[in-house]
């Protein structure tokens, strides 16, 4: 039986990386990453998940990493040479169509095929995992590799 199926409104999804309890979890359908983050128990002191978009929409079947902080600073201090103005990278483990989309090179028809190699290969483990997707050749993974997180 399908997920979708009989009217299940459930999505499962992978919650790995620096949190506290990583797990398969089932949520609603229109749950967001920050309540799979939370489910897992939020992140671990050593996370940092305000380093992947927290209001994004779940999708079933998705791995949501929780990346450790890049360093430690002192408390409300930004890390050196950060610019507040600077974009959010984009989580690959997590990132719906339209977010990817929004990607230098990347339109539609990609966005559907990083998706897809996400759901088959059990989700990115690292940005170099984006060269395996049809269509994302060694020029356009170094210019997305600014852009992106696993």
């Amino acid at each position: 039986m399908g997920l979708v199926e009989r009217g299940d409104k459930r999505a499962i999804v992978h919650v790995a990386g620096a949190v506290k309890r990583p797990g398969v979890y089932k949520l609603r359908s229109d749950a967001r990453v920050r309540d799979a983050v939370r489910r897992a128990g939020g992140a671990s002191s050593s996370g940092d998940a305000n380093a992947i978009n927290l209001a994004a929409k779940l999708v079933d079947g998705v791995q949501v990493i929780v990346p450790l902080k890049a360093g430690r600073t002192s408390a409300g201090a930004a890390p050196a040479g950060a610019n507040a103005a600077s974009p959010a990278l984009i989580s690959l483990g997590s990132a719906t169509a339209e977010q990817l989309d929004t990607l230098d090179g990347v339109g539609p028809a990609t966005a559907a095929k990083i998706i897809q190699w996400r759901t088959e290969n059990g989700g990115f483990t690292s940005v170099d995992d984006l060269e395996e997707v049809p269509g994302i050749g060694p020029k356009k993974l170094e210019a997305l590799r600014s852009q992106v997180t696993p």
